[in-house]
């Protein structure tokens, strides 16, 4: 596990939240009609902008993100994230902060599993920071923490290799897995299957830095090339981009990252909608005998339904248990089919000692001292309640 994604991971969420919150308050800004102001006016979601982004980029919360340290828990992230949320006049309930989070989330692992190379996340990462110093150009203080930011971190990443990227993004998919949330916008677009899962196809243009698969070169001892052969590569791949810029301002040249709620954000060229997949409606033919052994095994079929070539049994957990419906009645009745099998589940008190003295062995020291106890992330938020 990487020590360096929170920052990236705090950073992108915050920027994805700061993208639907302006949405939803420049909705909230005109009536239905357009006829009046609504109840949040332009001043209102400066404002609201503004304290987000001035607490979001504060000193004292940057630098102790920027240490070394595990990624913190969804519920952790969660939890600073409608903290930072509320440093401005607005409130959010419970219901639309995990909403929102929702939101963020399944947008940044979109942004994610689109990157070209792990060491692109930094580019995603410049985008957010770009718009969210566009958010806040009306204030020249904010906008010298958020530069301020930006060359932190830039000073951190830029000395890491090729193999600490890919660490980053292999914490950062291990942290999205299981989170097939599905998005309104992703699935209108088609890049997301009604099962939450995005839709990617292996096409386009390669990394920078890649050549275009499909060809094969063969080379003598002495490094001569001699013969080329080509291989399908069941895609339709294209020349490499230019690289982005990684300083402080520049192209970044992929639109991962920018803002998807605004109506001038480029869509992506090369997603297109998932192939249809025919449902196999062919029955298995195995289900109903696999069923039926089961249910046998189980002791729930009716001892007539059991074929006379078949024996089932019992299992008696306790010696002490009486072979209840399987006894002769007195009177010569029939004699059951089912074997019992008696297993010895009575404690040994030699073996429990003996347990207990290897378990007493791994139990001490477990104790942490108290500064090392508290939950994980408490250090953060108790920077965001001095915001």
């Amino acid at each position: 596990m990487s020590v360096r994604t929170l920052p990236l991971v705090f950073i992108n969420l915050g920027g994805e939240m700061l993208y639907i919150l302006d949405q939803r308050l420049q909705a909230l800004n005109t009536s239905v009609d357009n006829s009046e102001k609504g109840i949040w006016s332009e001043n209102d979601r400066k404002r609201v902008m503004t304290d987000i982004v001035g607490a979001m980029f504060s000193k004292d919360l940057m630098d102790e993100l920027l240490k070394p340290q595990q990624l913190y828990s969804h519920r952790t992230l969660k939890t600073v994230l409608t903290r930072l949320a509320h440093t401005s006049i607005m409130r959010l309930s419970q219901a639309s902060m995990d909403k929102l989070y929702e939101l963020m989330v399944m947008a940044f692992k979109y942004q994610v599993f689109l990157c070209p190379r792990p060491k692109d996340l930094l580019l995603i990462t410049y985008n957010h920071i770009d718009t969210i110093r566009e958010f806040v150009q009306h204030t020249p203080v904010v906008v010298n923490q958020v530069d301020e930011t930006h060359r932190k971190v830039i000073e951190v990443y830029s000395s890491l290799s090729e193999g600490e990227f890919q660490l980053l993004r292999q914490t950062l998919l291990i942290f999205f897995q299981d989170l097939h949330v599905r998005v309104s916008l992703f699935l209108k677009n088609k890049v997301q299957n009604p099962n939450g899962r995005f839709a990617l196809l292996a096409s386009g243009p390669v990394p920078h830095g890649i050549d275009v698969p499909g060809l094969i070169r063969m080379f003598d001892r002495k490094g001569r090339e001699v013969r080329r052969g080509e291989f399908p590569t069941g895609g339709s791949y294209t020349s490499p981009i230019r690289q982005g810029c990684f300083e402080l301002h520049g192209d970044r040249v992929i639109s991962l990252g920018m803002n998807i709620y605004s109506g001038n954000h480029p869509e992506e060229t090369y997603i297109s909608k998932p192939p249809s997949v025919k449902k196999d409606d062919t029955p298995n033919l195995l289900a109903k005998e696999e069923l039926n052994l089961l249910a046998r095994l189980m002791g729930s079929m009716k001892a007539e339904d059991i074929p006379e070539t078949e024996t089932a049994f019992r299992i008696n957990l306790f010696t002490t248990d009486g072979e209840e419906g399987g006894t002769e009645a007195s009177g010569g009745a029939k004699q059951s089919s089912f074997e019992v099998i008696n297993i010895q589940a009575i404690q040994d008190e030699q073996a429990a000692t003996q347990l207990a003295r290897i378990a007493g062995q791994f139990a001490e020291g477990d104790e942490l001292p108290e500064s090392l106890s508290t939950n994980k992330g408490a250090d953060l938020l108790s920077l965001m309640d001095d915001l």
